[in-house]
Parts: structure tokens; C-alpha cells; sequence
């Protein structure tokens, strides 16, 4: 069929309304600035973070200074190393002790440390029982000495010994440091005279 004048676009054609139209240039050199600015402060926040790990290693390999080292300060000693109890000699019972009574004297030292305070004085023997002069608990301070009197008392002659070997006397000292029982072996005069004591306290012969 045929007619006069241009051929009508067909169903689902889309025309060509010409070349398309460009933004104005003024958007298109703010965005592409946008972009610069943002490349920048990343680059920035990279190159910061670098200098500071970069100082970090530096600080943690350079040598440091040894640490001052502290003194110790001196130790308050244990009261069995600072105490010593030497044996003087034999001497009568005070008046007013029971009978089969009799008294020895030592003499206990302090060399250092903090005062030193005895707070019991025994013997081995069941036989015997005794009290001291001055009673425990006495304090002695350091760089002194203090006479004890020890006065011991038979309480069964048949249990007694009639020869003591090595007698000792276990004394406990008490200092700022610790409390401690030592055993102090006082030598054979010790040993011969109190041999001799119990010997004239459960015989018939008066002292």
C-alpha cells in the first residue's frame, strides 16, 4: 500500500533527540576536587601512623640506662645468732627454796640486733624442776648481758642423775624476727658441778 508523506514511527521506537547534553563544567571540578582532598588526608594519616611506629621501634631499641640498684637493708638476725649464755658457776639456794635445792648462775649476752626477750628456761630431767632470777619473761637489749640465776629443785632423788653428761638448758628467745628454743651446752664445769649438787641433795649430808 502506498501514500503520501513521511512513514509514523513504529510501536517501541525511541527517537534520537541528538547528541546528549555534558554537566556544567563547575560540578565536575568541585567532585574531582572532593576526590584530591580525600586522597590527601588518607595520605596524610598513612604517612603519620608510619612516623609514629617508626619513632616507636627507635624508643624500644636505643639503650636505656641500667635500673639504680637498691641496697638491701640489713637484716634483724634470728635470736639464736645474736644471743650466747655462758655458765659462771655454782652458788647457794636463796633462803626461802625448798629442801634438796640448789643454784647455778650463766650469764646470757646480746650482741646485735633488736632486744631480746627469754621466755622459758628448762632442763632435761624429769627428775628436776627449776625457776630463774629474774623470772621469764625478761628483755635483754642488744650490746649487753644479764646474770641468771637458776635455781633447781629434786623432786625424786631416785630418778636424778648422779652423773650428768652434757647437761644443756633449752632457753627460748623471742625477737622482732622470730621465736626460737636453742640448747646451749655449757661445758664440763657446768656438767661437774651439777653433778656435784644433786649428789649432795639426796645424800644425808647437809650443804
Amino acid at each position: 500500500m502506498s501514500g503520501i508523506g513521511p512513514p509514523e514511527p513504529g510501536e517501541g521506537t525511541r527517537a534520537w533527540d541528538g547528541p546528549r547534553q555534558k554537566g556544567p563544567a563547575g560540578r565536575t571540578r568541585a567532585a574531582l576536587a572532593g576526590r584530591c582532598a580525600r586522597h590527601r588526608r588518607t595520605a596524610l594519616s598513612l604517612a603519620a601512623a608510619a612516623a609514629l611506629l617508626g619513632g616507636g621501634a627507635l624508643y624500644a631499641t636505643r639503650p636505656h640506662p641500667p635500673a639504680p640498684t637498691r641496697r638491701p637493708h640489713p637484716q634483724v638476725p634470728y635470736p639464736v645468732h645474736a644471743v650466747d649464755v655462758t655458765y659462771l658457776g655454782a652458788r647457794p639456794a636463796p633462803a626461802g627454796a625448798p629442801p634438796r635445792s640448789f643454784s647455778l648462775t650463766v650469764l646470757l649476752s646480746v650482741a646485735s640486733g633488736p632486744p631480746v626477750t627469754v621466755t622459758r628456761v628448762t632442763q632435761p630431767y624429769a627428775a628436776l624442776s627449776l625457776v630463774t632470777e629474774p623470772p621469764a619473761p625478761f628483755r635483754t637489749p642488744a650490746d649487753s648481758a644479764r646474770k641468771i640465776t637458776i635455781t633447781m629443785h629434786v623432786t625424786e632423788c631416785e630418778k636424778a642423775p648422779r652423773n650428768a653428761e652434757l647437761p644443756f638448758l633449752d632457753v627460748t628467745l623471742r625477737n622482732t624476727r622470730a621465736i626460737q628454743t636453742q640448747s646451749f651446752i655449757l661445758g664440763p664445769r657446768y656438767a661437774q658441778d651439777l653433778s656435784q649438787a644433786l649428789e649432795v641433795a639426796c645424800s644425808n649430808r647437809s650443804r
